[in-house]
């Protein structure tokens, strides 16, 4: 089975359980096996379907009821299954989706971690500095480069404590295992989109 995880910078694929990324601009191989995607990105999309031809679009076997307007298929295909519980995918945005008994209440985006570092060298070159991802929250800092590094994490930490309840939190995306370090109750599933395709899949014989 090979499925497929197109986002706005990379082509993800899922072989078996070998992983493999593309560039965007990367020639995308024939697998010549069917291929199983959802795709949030239709540059990436069309690079798909110019290579192979057999594909199954998951999100047409997928129905997800929110009234969130203009939620992402990878939104949604991460929310799956779950009944209490706040989804956090921390890529290059974060997108954070609440869900209370089995309804998805709604969610916000934050910028992502490098999105953020990336910010300040624009305000000043004085403010260029890597970000310290052993800074400490306990304390006010007392160098740039520090009170930097803790504004961004508390920039993503603190509003999603806000809208915690006792729900346990699933962190996925490139920066999740990172943040997922400062909350209780969380646990990091790094390929949560391909678990959840998967188990559409399995939930819909006819294109098994």
């Amino acid at each position: 089975m090979i499925l497929c995880d197109i986002g706005n910078t990379t082509i993800h694929f899922l072989i078996d359980k070998e992983e493999k990324r593309y560039f965007l601009d990367e020639k995308i191989p024939n697998f010549k096996e069917k291929i199983y995607y959802v795709s949030v990105n239709e540059k990436g999309t069309l690079k798909l379907k110019q290579s192979n031809n057999e594909l199954v679009n998951i999100q047409d076997y997928f129905e997800f009821e929110t009234n969130y307007k203009g939620m992402g298929i990878d939104r949604k295909i991460a929310c799956y299954g779950y009944e209490n519980a706040i989804i956090v995918d921390a890529g290059s945005a974060i997108t954070v989706d609440i869900i209370n008994n089995k309804k998805h209440e709604g969610g916000f985006i934050l910028a992502g971690i490098k999105a953020m570092k990336d910010l300040y060298p624009n305000i000043s070159l004085k403010l260029k500095f890597d970000f310290n991802t052993k800074v400490n929250l306990d304390k006010i800092p007392l160098c740039t480069q520090d009170a930097i590094s803790y504004a961004i994490l508390q920039s993503i930490i603190q509003p999603i404590e806000n809208i915690r309840k006792k729900q346990k939190i699933i962190f996925t995306g490139g920066d999740g295992e990172f943040l997922s370090k400062y909350f209780k109750n969380s646990i990091y599933k790094k390929d949560l989109i391909f678990e959840n395709m998967k188990r559409i899949i399995n939930a819909n014989d006819c294109i098994a």
